[in-house]
């Protein structure tokens, strides 16, 4: 097993225990928990200093890991999100009743998107479910886009780490409302 792989498999467990986890998405390092985990949430939350009413985007590896999440409103909503999975892009749909309110926020619908990143997959993969994605940084501050600023901001605040590359992208995902296509990032 090589390092990314123990990198992966504590990081699984740490996830699975409440923890929280940094990690390499397609364009910057994301800090992500268990979402069914209200105390992990808020704990992302409390070393952000991200207000709950914003909401969260969630991450999986396939789509079965967040059909269970979303109600889109027409069959032809998630047909366009899924010409753009696995990949950079996060759609926002009107949410099931299963997606707690420390997850959407003051909103009734959700963020999700299915991620193209080998390490991401590997989580949810592992997980066999779907993933917290915020970037790690502080609310309204840079992103960090290393490991060690990641270290050095939150310390012992994170669990673990995995120390991978980012993906190939410059800016943080497209976030686009399913059913109206508005464009929010």
């Amino acid at each position: 097993m090589n390092s990314t792989e123990q990198q992966v498999e504590q990081a699984v467990s740490v996830i699975k225990s409440g923890g929280i986890v940094a990690y390499p998405t397609e364009s910057v390092f994301g800090l992500g928990c268990d979402p069914f985990n209200q105390k992990a949430v808020e704990r992302i939350l409390q070393i952000k200093g991200r207000l709950q009413e914003k909401g969260l985007i969630v991450i999986a590896s396939h789509v079965q890991q967040i059909a269970p999440l979303i109600q889109p409103k027409h069959p032809n909503d998630l047909a366009r999100a899924l010409k753009t999975w696995p990949g950079h892009h996060t759609w926002i749909f009107p949410k099931s009743s299963r997606v707690p309110a420390w997850i959407s926020g003051n909103f009734e619908t959700i963020a999700v998107r299915v991620s193209a990143h080998p390490i991401v997959k590997a989580l949810c993969d592992n997980l066999n479910g779907s993933l917290v994605s915020t970037s790690a940084n502080i609310a309204n501050q840079a992103v960090l886009n290393s490991i060690k600023d990641i270290e050095m901001q939150f310390g012992d605040k994170i669990d673990a780490f995995i120390n991978a590359p980012l993906g190939n992208y410059d800016k943080p995902s497209t976030i686009t409302v399913a059913h109206t296509l508005e464009q929010l990032r």
